[in-house]
């Protein structure tokens, strides 16, 4: 099992070179005013690695509202406080975790009979997101990293495993890892692969602007 210190280190090294999104770019959810003001506070934050613990407790709804970009930008920051233990309240863990296992309820305020499932196989709300479960909602969102990252999160989520004394979250994070992670780590595009396509969108987009010149003339 890797030690903390290397574990923040692979994360660093794989998270480091992620461009800030910039400031129009972080706001994933238009829900109400609360995305805004969470938002808001992340706004002109350039380097995720010169945020503190505080700012990071304060606005821990954040993580529910970034877009992708932020999401993605901002994770390492909230992971790297939580493998410290400087989290009080941000939950980082739940993000990369949620929706892969189902949990049943069955309460005295539910009508006799009634199990309500939450989690992989719930849907999320048909009348917004038709048949999306919860498991389709958390592949999507979570598709964002590249498999340096992916393999970052990995390290991350099985020292918190190796660390859950009360095993309060080991069933969540083994159903994270065999159903996602594990696979991801794996399989998913690599930093320089993403690197490749932007070059190539970058080439295409000025070979057209050349022959649009040329036509002009």
């Amino acid at each position: 099992m890797k030690r903390r210190e290397e574990i923040i280190e692979q994360i660093e090294k794989a998270f480091g070179a992620n461009p800030y999104p910039g400031d129009n770019f972080l706001q994933g959810s238009y829900d109400g005013c609360e995305p805004y003001e969470e938002i808001q506070a992340f706004i002109g934050k350039t380097d995720w690695r010169t945020l503190d613990s505080e700012l990071l407790d304060r606005r821990y709804a954040a993580l529910s509202f970034f877009s992708e970009a932020g999401f993605r930008f901002f994770l390492p920051s909230y992971v790297i406080a939580d493998l410290r233990e400087q989290l009080r309240t941000a939950d980082p863990l739940f993000h990369l975790s949620h929706g892969f296992t189902s949990i049943s309820a069955v309460g005295l305020a539910l009508p006799s009979g009634i199990v309500h499932d939450t989690g992989e196989t719930r849907l999320v709300n048909p009348k917004r997101y038709g048949a999306m479960t919860w498991a389709d909602h958390a592949r999507c969102r979570l598709s964002i990293f590249t498999r340096e990252e992916a393999q970052a999160i990995v390290s991350y989520l099985v020292y918190k495993r190796e660390h859950d004394t009360l095993g309060t979250n080991r069933s969540r994070i083994d159903a994270a890892l065999e159903k996602y992670w594990l696979g991801r780590a794996e399989n998913a595009p690599t930093a320089e692969s993403l690197q490749a396509h932007l070059r190539e969108e970058a080439a295409f987009i000025a070979e057209i602007a050349r022959r649009s010149e040329k036509q002009k003339h």
